[in-house]
């Protein structure tokens, strides 16, 4: 069948929080592992500030294949470049799982958990996020441990780092206040086009 008519449902979930920060979303069955990652990024909440990775593991192997941004790697630890490689080389059937990296230094896990292939819906614009629940930590808030004592420090007005947090939050790139974790509204989501996205990553200044 003609892929241009097909959607891929993935449903991805960052890793070692609870309650679950997760997210539903519908792309295009062309897709390339970089306008993939750009959906993910824009899905979830992030500013693609960061370096990521796209990880799967060979059936019956040990070795690991890496998708993402290549750079200065070791002979024995090759990154494949996201946007040579469709998605549908490696999600080749509902049930395909992989695991999607963000940011190095916080290291944010993520499951990437491929849920179906699927008829677009006629008059349906992709990419788009059908449910979630959560909001997305803010950026470079310090990983999986720095969520928490975001969420701890916020709960406490009299905590000592009470008004310097809000004033992190307020003066970020992005203004995360008032931060609502319990808030996501998947009608909200905005789509970056992944070329548009690829260009400003990749322009020399």
């Amino acid at each position: 069948m003609n892929t241009s008519k097909l959607a891929y449902q993935f449903k991805i979930t960052l890793g070692e929080i609870l309650p679950p920060i997760w997210r539903r979303i519908q792309v295009p069955a062309k897709y390339s592992f970089w306008d993939l990652h750009v959906a993910l990024q824009d899905s979830i909440g992030w500013l693609d500030y960061h370096l990521h990775m796209f990880r799967f593991r060979k059936p019956h192997k040990k070795a690991v294949v890496e998708i993402g941004i290549p750079g200065d790697e070791m002979d024995d630890h090759i990154t494949l470049p996201g946007w040579e490689i469709s998605i549908g080389d490696y999600f080749t059937e509902p049930g395909n799982v992989a695991l999607y990296e963000y940011d190095f230094g916080d290291i944010w896990e993520h499951e990437l958990l491929l849920e179906g292939i699927q008829l677009k819906e006629e008059g349906a614009k992709y990419p788009r996020c059908i449910a979630g629940e959560r909001a997305c930590p803010p950026e470079d808030c310090g990983g999986v441990p720095g969520y928490y004592r975001l969420l701890e420090i916020l709960s406490n007005p009299k905590h000592d780092e009470y008004m310097q947090t809000i004033d992190w939050l307020k003066g970020h790139a992005k203004s995360y206040y008032p931060y609502r974790p319990d808030e996501f509204e998947p009608e909200k989501v905005h789509f970056d086009n992944p070329k548009k996205r690829w260009k400003i990553a990749f322009s020399k200044p």
